[in-house]
């Protein structure tokens, strides 16, 4: 505990010590409104992503739950996904909550669980646009990274946007980025888009402004944008062993109906 202690104390008295020009300048007042240049460069970022025939990207999140004490936890989460336009998509994620590989070959969209060694496949629509809007509203699924691959993000993103500033510059792994932050009824949210030719999100932070004790969500991003898939990259194949299992259907409500395999 003594250690802790005079771990927090150096590193108050060593901000202490710094000049002013050496910390984050903290605005008295938020900027109101939507600032024309952070849509400006969320929208050259949606673009350049939409334009991509072919991507990968790896991401490292960290989300924030809120204990009824007001403790907050945290837990982490890797993901990687590849995506081939229109129509072809395979990721996987593992981390405190969640170990699970995702496929979509344009035919067939199949979840696979490997600690549990079960797994379920469906008929799904042939793009990547539609495939997503039937996961989600079908099988109460959100597929990762599937924010990237719809045409129309930006409409998506900034729809219900009251207001949105650029903070200034900043470094997100060693990249130069813009800082952008926005904020609707439920949710502030801030992202990291890379200067230059190649305008990528390299950051996300989103935090529930409507939760008792404003939990975060946060991602950080890499990306190749130049990807050579294998032969077979997007096709399913089970585990030896593995079970088939059905997706639970949802209920008119939006839950899965009980009884489900």
């Amino acid at each position: 505990m003594f250690n802790r202690v005079s771990r927090t104390m150096r590193l108050a008295t060593a901000l202490a010590l710094l000049p002013a020009g050496a910390l984050p300048v903290v605005a008295v007042a938020q900027p109101t409104g939507i600032d024309p240049q952070a849509t400006a460069i969320l929208k050259r970022s949606i673009d350049y992503i939409s334009g991509l025939k072919a991507f990968s990207v790896d991401t490292t999140s960290t989300i924030e739950v809120v204990l009824t004490s007001g403790q907050k936890i945290q837990f982490d989460n890797a993901a990687v996904a590849s995506v081939q336009r229109p129509d072809k998509l395979v990721a996987r994620r593992k981390g405190d909550l969640v170990n699970q590989a995702f496929y979509y070959d344009g035919k067939n969209l199949s979840l696979y669980n490997p600690d549990q060694k079960v797994y379920a496949t469906v008929p799904a629509p042939d793009t990547l646009e539609a495939m997503l809007d039937f996961a989600r509203e079908s099988l109460d699924i959100i597929v990762p990274a599937g924010d990237l691959l719809y045409r129309n993000a930006y409409e998506l993103l900034t729809a219900d946007v009251k207001s949105g500033f650029v903070v200034g510059k900043g470094v997100v792994g060693g990249v130069r980025c813009d800082h952008l932050a926005f904020r609707n009824a439920e949710v502030d949210w801030q992202i990291w888009i890379q200067e230059g030719a190649k305008p990528l999100p390299r950051k996300y932070v989103i935090t529930s402004t409507q939760v008792a004790g404003a939990p975060q969500f946060a991602v950080l991003v890499s990306w190749n944008t130049a990807p050579k898939f294998a032969p077979g990259t997007f096709a399913f194949t089970p585990a030896k062993g593995a079970k088939k299992i059905e997706f639970l259907p949802l209920t008119s409500g939006g839950a899965p109906a009980q009884g489900g395999k």
